[in-house]
């Protein structure tokens, strides 16, 4: 299972799932889907949110085993 920091970052960055998706080029519901566990991204996708947050994408996500 994927767990994922985006929301809280996102939060933190006062930034919308809207305009959160805009910057890295998907839609709003692919933002959504991330935060709750329900998506997995690409490589490409994670590094591109990972670098709006100036972060890495091990700070964002983490594989946890359930």
């Amino acid at each position: 299972m994927l767990k994922t920091k985006i929301k809280e970052y996102r939060e933190n960055a006062g930034i919308k799932q809207s305009e959160l998706a805009e910057i890295v080029g998907v839609r709003r519901e692919t933002i959504l889907h991330l935060e709750n566990g329900r998506y997995n991204p690409s490589l490409k996708m994670a590094m591109d949110i990972a670098k709006v947050f100036n972060t890495t994408v091990e700070e964002l996500f983490e594989f946890v085993n359930d």
